[in-house]
């Protein structure tokens, strides 16, 4: 099976079996790429049983490509990722993105979740 973000951003409906899918999004932050920010990336994921397999990211700008799969780890480059080991919260960056839809009801709950966020004692 086939998932692409294009068509379902676009209204097609899609429903994820347990069969073997391919789930791509050949602009992931189409936003950014329509406005020269250079966060842009090709996103490819290959799902069984209704479980991520392996999944790749390229992202263009900075030419990196990250590959992960399950079981085996993450990489960047053919780099070994791994997660900082950092516990104490105060000193952890928070990223976060809006999205675009500006539905009235959309919008209060992104506004909740951001308060929710903001209320997190963090360093950023």
């Amino acid at each position: 099976s086939f998932i692409g973000e294009e068509s379902v951003a676009a209204g097609q409906g899609s429903i994820l079996t347990d069969n073997p899918t391919w789930i791509i999004d050949p602009i992931d932050g189409t936003t950014n790429f329509v406005h020269r920010f250079p966060f842009v990336a090709v996103s490819i994921g290959f799902v069984v049983n209704k479980k991520i397999e392996f999944g790749i990211v390229y992202s263009c700008v900075e030419d990196k490509m990250y590959t992960a799969r399950k079981g085996k780890g993450a990489f960047c480059n053919g780099q070994k990722l791994q997660v900082s080991g950092q516990e104490d919260i105060t000193k952890s960056l928070l990223v976060t993105e809006l999205g675009s839809n500006r539905d009235p009801e959309t919008i209060k709950i992104i506004l909740s979740n951001m308060e929710r966020l903001l209320s997190i004692p963090i360093h950023g």
